[in-house]
């Protein structure tokens, strides 16, 4: 039977399922961090003394209320309701810490160069003995298997998006290609991890057996292309990049307003209904035409009309004139344009939370939501090991001598 749930309360879709993560950043990390949110019980094994180092202190930081290190925005955001304890999974006593938890676990996920957990002796075959309906997925740059020369590589989510394909499509034709920012391939990634996951347990669950998922930065990545390869492999089309702009029809862009930026786009029926709204004649089959002839004369006055239609109105003004005739607007939003947003306030998309380092804070709440079975945020953050005495003392029985000695010994 599995040990108690260390979560305060059951809450959301996922209560009664407890993942181990041990791997670093945000690839396979955030989907563990996303289960926590929907009531799993997620530990997080980290290195003892600077744990997750990179993503604790990476870009923006916060003061720690204690005085200690300054805390990445990054992690208080990512890092909620998730266990957080150390151990050493190189050495021997803390293999055997990690491997007494397994019977009690649902899903085990990890994120590392390919054959490192195999030569401590952690591969699937010798770590699913002791538990046979064990999810375990594996998250890598390039995959646990292929060509010798790429499986021993390392990447990070810039270099995924490179060697994916997305960045060479993504930019201006006259430009360097450009990354998708903040760290999407990342985040595509662990949505991958996170499903996958999920899908093998229902099949776990259902039929008393786990598996092993091989989850390949690049090919969550490349897998969000589209019809890019149909295009390449059946017409020998290589996709360029173009900006904003969609290929083949119009418009689908972003527009320079008088006090700022949209993006719009209408196809089909909507196009009809923006030759109204910016006073062309939908029943001229000159604009009809300029739909889908962009480098004709027609299509290139269209595309001369429409943003100057647009730059002599506030962003608002064109937003709100386009919504009303149902032709899909935005402004493109700031970070402060976002905060003070009616609609992001009306769905509370923001909220606030104690985190346990940093104090009171303000973020991007749970996504998405549940009617029955909502999400939660009963923790913010924690400090490196925060977690030790209860996962290793309530979850495995470790006794408070024990525990000092490891720690002693550099194993938590």
């Amino acid at each position: 039977m599995a040990a108690k749930s260390l979560v305060p309360e059951s809450f959301g879709p996922l209560q009664g399922v407890r993942i181990i993560s041990t791997g670093t950043l945000i690839a396979q990390p955030f989907a563990g961090q996303l289960a926590a949110e929907m009531g799993a019980e997620v530990i997080q094994i980290e290195r003892p003394g600077g744990g997750d180092a990179g993503w604790r202190t990476l870009g923006i930081t916060l003061p720690s209320r204690d005085g200690g290190a300054p805390v990445a925005t990054n992690w208080v955001q990512e890092r909620r309701n998730v266990l957080c304890v150390t151990l050493d999974l190189s050495k021997p006593r803390g293999r055997d810490l990690f491997l007494k938890m397994i019977p009690a676990c649902d899903i085990w996920m990890e994120s590392s160069k390919p054959g490192t957990y195999p030569r401590w002796g952690l591969d699937d075959d010798s770590v699913r003995r002791l538990n046979p309906k064990l999810v375990i997925t594996h998250v890598s740059g390039y995959g646990q298997y292929g060509d010798p020369a790429y499986i021993r590589r390392t990447s990070y989510d810039i270099v995924g998006q490179a060697f994916s394909g997305t960045m060479y499509q993504t930019g201006y034709p006259d430009n360097p290609p450009t990354r998708a920012a903040p760290w999407t391939g990342d985040y595509m990634t662990a949505m991958f991890t996170m499903w996958s996951s999920l899908a093998a347990l229902t099949y776990a669950r259902a039929h008393g057996v786990g598996q092993s998922i091989d989850i390949a930065q690049f090919e969550a990545i490349h897998r969000t292309l589209g019809g890019t390869m149909v295009e390449y492999f059946q017409k020998e089309v290589v996709r360029e990049r173009s900006g904003n702009k969609g290929q083949g029809f119009q418009p689908l862009d972003s527009f320079e307003t008088a006090d700022g930026w949209i993006a719009l786009g209408a196809l089909t029926e909507v196009y009809t209904r923006l030759l109204g709204a910016i006073g062309l004649d939908p029943a001229d089959p000159k604009w009809q035409s300029a739909r889908t002839n962009l480098e004709s004369i027609e299509g290139i006055e269209f595309d001369a009309i429409l943003r100057g239609w647009i730059a002599e109105r506030s962003t608002a003004d064109v937003v709100r004139i386009l919504n009303e005739a149902q032709v899909p607007c935005a402004a493109i939003m700031t970070s402060k344009d976002i905060a003070e947003d009616p609609h992001y306030k009306a769905r509370e998309m923001h909220v606030e939370w104690d985190d346990v380092q940093v104090g009171r804070v303000k973020g991007i709440g749970i996504v998405p939501k549940f009617s029955k079975t909502p999400g939660k945020i009963w923790r913010g953050s924690v400090p490196v090991g925060h977690d030790n005495d209860r996962v290793y003392g309530e979850m495995l029985g470790v006794s408070g001598s024990e525990l000092a000695a490891l720690k002693r010994d550099g194993i938590i």
